[in-house]
């Protein structure tokens, strides 16, 4: 992948889409067998499955691929809960507020209002989907609590910490309810597109024994890609290992336009589990320090005390800065979390998950400060797209983690991510059932109509070197160095896997490099290697610290150069072209 220029390019606010062509695509067999549908959801988290209820109550044929079994999502691990203008006192204005200045100068103002003022009624409609939030003692209101950057209590939560799972368990209870057909443990490949550039549907692999096996296709004239993060693109993360970024790579491939990638957020409260940690950690819920626990450092010194008016409650960039300076200082790996105050009783009803999982680590937060330290926990950039969801792909849409609509900025606010994934995914519904695509009938051969050129296959045990190579190089604490190097060791990871491939093609001796063969691991490292050299290049080309992107290098925010968005594609030589947006808004998806 190569960049264009050193700073910011010249702004373009035209939205076409891609022109039909040559595109990339997984080294994979064709398909073996192929459904068909009105609409396709990849993803069944709170995004993926509100998407497909919503579609199939319109009368829409709509079939739910996902990775693992349906409750295996990231919206399973969400602790803290939804936020939304829902108590007495909040409105909408005060969420948004909240929300723009978390988001630090680069949210779409009106993707924010969108969310702030739809948000309310969409919570209600989960809760009537069958979600059971906690209620304040000896009433039917829904209880609410802070999180950090939010100036009032407007967090719902369920099971004390266990939101994501509750929501979870309602929406999949009425998938199955709805008889809505799922593919599960099935790892989206690529996107089908025909003559005109329009998404035809996608590839996938179905994993195991099951009605189908290997590669198939499902035909649909839309795909909603909910496919979640990317945040095991790090060797420490609070993701499940299915998060591998396989939406965002699949849109790159399809010549879809993504933004933001160098915004990652590092929850900064992640159980600290010593320095070789790797893969999924434990998260500390940012309710936690909602209801009053403290940070502290080794002497017991609490150090959010001054910066920031908000202290423990400020926005994670601020509090995962102010945790790795102190810890800097110190010379030491993690800092603490002291909610000792709380009591036995308080961990046990409200936090049960986290106080089970810091005693399966042999840590017993009733007694004793939490060790923490941030870990790589939400991607705010993703796939570009517009209000109602759609890419710069005809027909092609994205909704949670996986999409960029704005809304997050530079910084993800506390708990937006859950009511993000409501509120669009049923925007995207109403799109796709006011204004449905033509569907063509499938060629027996299910083939993009465009020529295609297959990706290069990483080895599956590339996938650490990747892990260790982002945690090391474009972490919380960034420089033009640490950006540098890691982009030499990608770039050199993409070549020898470039040169093995050619190898494979040609009568070489034995001792040449061997190529992978396709398959779910060789297919996830590829897409992990695809997303951190476009979040590396992202990140070496926005030379300032802004929220969640840390430059050493570049300490202060600029405003007058950098107050915008970068927008990147893949062309079908696998070279990076970068853009700007002229503003911290985005412009059209989709030319008139």
């Amino acid at each position: 992948m190569t960049g264009t220029g050193t700073g910011p390019a010249p702004a373009t606010d035209t939205g076409t889409g891609p022109a039909p062509g040559t595109r990339i695509r997984l080294n994979a067999p064709e398909p073996g067998w192929s459904i068909e549908a009105d609409v396709v959801v990849v993803g069944s988290g709170v995004a993926g499955l509100t998407a497909a209820l919503r579609c199939a109550a319109a009368g829409r044929r709509t079939v739910v691929v996902t990775k693992a079994r349906l409750d295996d999502g990231s919206t399973r691990w969400a602790q803290g809960g939804i936020a939304a203008a829902l108590g007495d006192g909040d409105t909408p204005e005060q969420h948004l507020a909240d929300t723009l200045v978390a988001g630090a100068g680069l949210c779409d103002e009106e993707a924010v209002r969108t969310l702030v003022t739809e948000g309310p009624a969409a919570v209600h409609r989960l809760i009537a989907t069958g979600a059971r939030f906690d209620t304040a003692p000896g009433g039917e209101e829904i209880a609410l609590t802070r999180e950090g950057g939010h100036h009032r209590r407007r967090i719902a939560h369920a099971g004390g910490d266990a939101t994501g799972a509750e929501i979870s368990r309602a929406l999949v209870a009425a998938v199955r309810d709805a008889g809505l057909r799922t593919i599960e443990n099935a790892l989206v490949l690529d996107l089908l597109t025909d003559a005109d550039g329009r998404t035809s549907g996608v590839t996938l692999h179905v994993m195991g024994e099951g009605q189908h096996d290997g590669v198939g296709a499902v035909h649909a004239p839309a795909v909603v890609l909910a496919t979640g993060g990317m945040g095991q693109v790090f060797a420490a993360t609070t993701n499940p290992a299915v998060s591998t970024g396989d939406g965002v790579a699949l849109a790159l491939r399809a010549g879809a336009e993504v933004s933001d990638l160098e915004f990652v957020q590092f929850h900064p409260t992640v159980l600290y589990l010593g320095p070789d940690a790797e893969g999924q950690q434990p998260l500390i819920s940012e309710a936690v320090r909602g209801e009053g626990a403290h940070l502290v450092d080794a002497d017991g010194t609490r150090f959010m005390v001054g910066q920031h008016e908000l202290a423990e409650l400020a926005p994670r960039d601020i509090v995962a800065k102010a945790i790795m300076r102190r810890a800097h200082e110190q010379g030491v790996e993690h800092m603490y979390l002291d909610g000792r105050h709380f009591g036995a009783a308080m961990w046990e009803s409200r936090f049960p998950t986290i106080l089970a999982a810091c005693r399966a680590h042999h840590i017993d937060p009733v007694t004793e400060p939490i060790p923490v330290a941030p870990a790589a926990h939400y991607a705010s950039g993703g796939v570009r797209t517009d209000l109602r969801g759609r890419t710069t792909v005809p027909g092609l849409y994205a909704c949670g983690e996986v999409a960029c609509t704005g809304v997050h900025g530079a910084n993800r606010l506390a708990s937006n991510s859950l009511l993000e994934g409501l509120v669009f995914a049923e925007r995207i519904a109403a799109d796709i059932t006011e204004n449905p695509a033509p569907h063509t009938p499938a060629d027996p051969a299910p083939v993009t109509a465009a020529p295609r050129v297959a990706l290069p296959l990483l080895a599956p045990e590339t996938r650490t070197a990747v892990q260790r190579i982002m945690a090391a190089g474009a972490g919380v604490l960034r420089s033009a160095e640490s950006l540098a190097r890691a982009a030499a060791e990608l770039d050199r990871l993409h070549r020898e896997a470039t040169e093995a491939a050619e190898a494979a093609g040609t009568n070489t001796p034995e001792t040449a490099p061997k190529a992978p063969e396709p398959g779910v691991e060789a297919w996830e490292a590829t897409n992990l290697l695809c997303v951190a050299r476009v979040l590396v290049a992202a990140a070496r080309r926005r030379e300032e610290t802004r929220g969640c992107h840390w430059r050493e290098d570049h300490p202060d925010r600029d405003d007058a150069s950098w107050r915008r968005h970068f927008r990147i594609t893949l062309d079908a030589a696998r070279a990076l072209t970068v853009r700007t947006t002229a503003t911290a808004g985005f412009p059209p998806v989709l030319a008139p």
